[in-house]
């Protein structure tokens, strides 16, 4: 479960979307070396515990993690055989739209957004993959073939 400072949206439940936190909670955290990974996305602070590092290597699972371009480059510094993914929209106007679809931002914000997400998919050959994030279901079905997981549809 990352842990993030940025505000909860709606429907989103702390302890099953993120461990939302406030800053002084979060930097305790780093100077205590709890996350293996954390970043800092548009004034808001991002962190993927070690505990669950930990928790699913020692289960013998696999872990999923959703993190910017500056993240995996730490997790994939950490972990050389990790498999690298990296989701795409069709262009930035759709995702400009997709933005202001959510209705959680202001315009300032998505504009940040797209400057920031400009940047990052410069980074999109640095990856192992990169799938198109056109539809939902074919980039999770193409996810699932990366990892060469049964798709829902052959279970």
């Amino acid at each position: 479960m990352s842990w993030t400072t940025r505000p909860r949206r709606s429907g989103e439940i702390d302890g099953e979307h993120y461990r939302f936190v406030d800053e002084d909670t979060f930097r305790a955290g780093e100077a205590a070396g709890e996350f293996a990974e954390s970043e800092e996305y548009r004034g808001h602070l991002y962190g993927t515990p070690w505990a669950e590092v930990r928790r699913a290597r020692e289960a013998g699972k696999d872990l999923l993690l959703e993190i910017d371009v500056r993240g995996a480059r730490s997790i994939k510094d950490l972990f050389p055989d990790a498999v690298s993914i990296f989701l795409y929209p069709p262009s930035e106007e759709v995702l400009a739209d997709r933005l202001r679809g959510r209705g959680t931002d202001t315009p300032e914000q998505i504009a940040a957004r797209l400057e920031a997400a400009h940047e990052e998919l410069r980074a999109r050959d640095d990856f192992d993959h990169a799938l198109l994030n056109d539809d939902i279901a074919q980039a999770v079905r193409g996810i699932e073939g990366i990892l060469g997981l049964p798709s829902e549809q052959e279970s």
